[in-house]
């Protein structure tokens, strides 16, 4: 036992009762400030016997998300969690950045022990309405750009998880869009006003325009509806292509979204392959459903009592090239010899 503790010690004295129920001495048992803190949340809710719950913060629709709602799942259960045994999923869905503030709040009125919050848009309704609840992301454009982290290897607050850094590819969409349409020197550029990722996407965009011998009519979008708006602007104004911000708006939307490129004779380059499933030209981006999945392991690790402020944040490492080309040939377009020649980074869905 010490003679001298530090300041942040925290000391219990507690008492030993004999064979026969008497109290017959004191024992003292130093903790420092930080264990405390970091007292593991799921042994913690074993020993009362309450179930960890986890807030599921989706934008959007549930039926819409199911794959990535599956992923998760599938994530968790590969580390044991088992739906109503140990670990019960809060859901809540919301179709406007307003509804899901709401829900957010709705969660944290809850005690949820973590929210998950796959992108920008959702931890940003996350993040206001709790700094204590852990918040993890999955697919997160760029935390340390929208303020969401101090930096990738420490995050420093109660936000972490992995993230798809647009600020770093948004440079690469452009240069296979300008090798698919070589002749191009307009594109429009269709942005979520929802997301804070915008403002680092948007600055990624414009620095890489100039190299390429490309300018840019960017639209922002609040809504669905204004979509149409948009990409007839952009047709009318000269642009060949457009590069769409990955955002929850245009993932969420992303039918929707293809059918107006296709009307209005736009290709289009997307931050996720659904889109392109959905009808869109292509996309280079990481497999998100994995990164969904990925992010079981620091929802266990939290609950395990891991800070998220000390848990790095992991980038995607690998990248594909979806090319549709059914929308291809709806288009007119031809794709280049030296796109479709990258078959380790190329998969066409007919």
């Amino acid at each position: 036992m010490p003679d001298i503790w530090a300041p942040n010690d925290i000391v219990i004295v507690c008492a030993r009762a004999d064979a026969g129920g008497r109290k017959s001495r004191r024992s003292i048992l130093v903790f420092s400030a930080g264990a405390m803190l970091a007292w593991p949340l799921l042994a913690g809710a074993e020993q009362s016997g309450r179930i960890p719950r986890l807030g599921f913060l989706g934008f959007g629709i549930a039926a819409d998300q199911a794959n990535r709602v599956d992923a998760l799942r599938g994530g968790l259960r590969d580390l044991g969690y088992v739906e109503g045994k140990n670990l019960i999923i809060e859901f809540r869905w919301s179709d406007t950045v307003e509804q899901m503030d709401s829900a957010a709040t709705d969660l944290v009125r809850m005690n949820v022990d973590i929210i998950f919050a796959t992108s920008s848009t959702e931890v940003e309704s996350a993040r206001h309405a709790t700094k204590t609840i852990p918040i993890v992301f999955a697919t997160h454009a760029d935390p340390v750009g929208v303020g969401h982290a101090e930096s990738l290897r420490r995050p420093g607050g109660n936000i972490t998880g992995l993230a798809d850094i647009q600020t770093d590819i948004t440079a690469k969409r452009l240069e296979l869009l300008k090798e698919t349409l070589p002749h191009a020197t307009k594109f429009g550029v269709l942005w979520s006003t929802t997301a804070p990722s915008y403002h680092p996407f948007l600055q990624a965009a414009e620095a890489a325009g100039p190299k390429l011998g490309i300018e840019f009519l960017s639209i922002g979008a609040t809504t669905a509806e204004d979509f149409d708006g948009a990409l007839s602007k952009m047709g009318r104004d000269g642009a060949s292509a457009v590069l769409v911000h990955a955002a929850a708006l245009t993932r969420v939307h992303r039918a929707v979204l293809a059918e107006l490129a296709l009307k209005y004779r736009l290709p289009t380059m997307f931050g996720n392959r659904q889109s392109v499933e959905a009808g869109g030209l292509m996309s280079y981006a990481p497999d998100h459903l994995d990164l969904t999945r990925r992010a079981a392991v620091f929802i266990d690790k939290i609950l395990k009592g891991d800070q998220p402020s000390s848990l790095p944040v992991e980038q995607a490492s690998r990248y594909q090239l979806v090319i549709n080309l059914k929308t291809a040939g709806a288009l007119g377009l031809t794709i280049p010899p030296s796109v479709l020649a990258r078959m380790d980074d190329v998969i066409v869905i007919e």
